[in-house]
């Protein structure tokens, strides 16, 4: 494998020779261009997450459950799923 860290373009054969390498790269931030030849064809880049960070609470006092959730189900439902 040729020294990928300091290389900004790799083939088309280094990239699926190494691709889980290029990943971990990509993910990191760094931009892989893949050529065929000299002509560079396609970018690799980090998908970027349209989540934002989990924060916990985020539905307080948004859903409300109430005491008969946690009622014993009726026998009709219970037979219904086959208990």
């Amino acid at each position: 494998m040729t020294n990928l860290k300091k290389k900004a373009y790799v083939t088309v054969h280094e990239a699926k020779t190494h691709l889980s390498k290029l990943l971990v790269r990509a993910e990191a931030g760094e931009e892989i261009v893949i050529a065929r030849g000299r002509k560079p064809i396609a970018k690799l880049t980090a998908v970027k997450s349209e989540l934002g960070p989990r924060v916990p609470g985020r539905w307080k006092g948004l859903i409300h459950i109430g005491p008969e959730f946690f009622e014993p189900l009726p026998d009709d439902e219970l037979e219904a799923w086959g208990q």
